[in-house]
């Protein structure tokens, strides 16, 4: 098979010449480029990494939110205060009466975080729980991802869901 491929394709010597300079791009070239990489360097890019994952998680929630749910909805919704967030893991809520639903809005990139949506959603369950106590309303998840140029909600049965509570509350 060896000599049927270096026959009909590349030389073996040709392919040997390749590994070589693969090798010296190795060894040479890309060592002496991340010998020149600094602890700082490392710690910037996390940094940095962190905040914009963290800008692009909340204007994915803005868009979808106030793009598109407030206006299929036809009720105001507003961003939750600090305290919801960090008590109640809730983003966002919708005020009916006295009541309030809470909204809790992930963007999803490629699907490569869904496991630890997930996860969270799960340890989160307790805390959504505690917010119906407290405000007689349920907590709902929304996905968001970005279709073409667009932030679009991936779980669209949840709308039918949250009309259903709104429903419940006002009666």
């Amino acid at each position: 098979m060896e000599r049927i491929l270096f026959s009909k394709v590349k030389p073996r010597e040709h392919i040997i010449e390749l590994g070589k300079k693969l090798y010296v791009k190795i060894t040479e070239v890309i060592h002496s480029e991340v010998a020149e990489v600094t602890e700082q360097d490392c710690i910037d890019y996390m940094i940095q990494l962190v905040i914009d994952r963290t800008y692009d998680g909340y204007v994915t929630e803005i868009q979808t939110i106030y793009g598109q749910l407030q206006k299929i909805l036809e009720v105001p919704i507003q961003p939750a205060p600090d305290e919801w967030d960090r008590l109640f893991n809730v983003d966002f809520f919708i005020k009916i009466k006295d009541r309030f639903i809470g909204l809790q809005i992930k963007p999803v990139n490629s699907g490569i975080q869904l496991p630890e949506i997930f996860k969270e959603y799960g340890l989160q369950a307790e805390t959504h729980k505690k917010f119906t106590e407290v405000f007689g309303g349920k907590v709902f998840y929304l996905f968001s991802a970005k279709i073409g140029e667009r932030k679009e909600i991936q779980n669209t049965e949840v709308i039918d869901q949250i009309r259903d509570e709104i429903k419940r509350l006002n009666a």
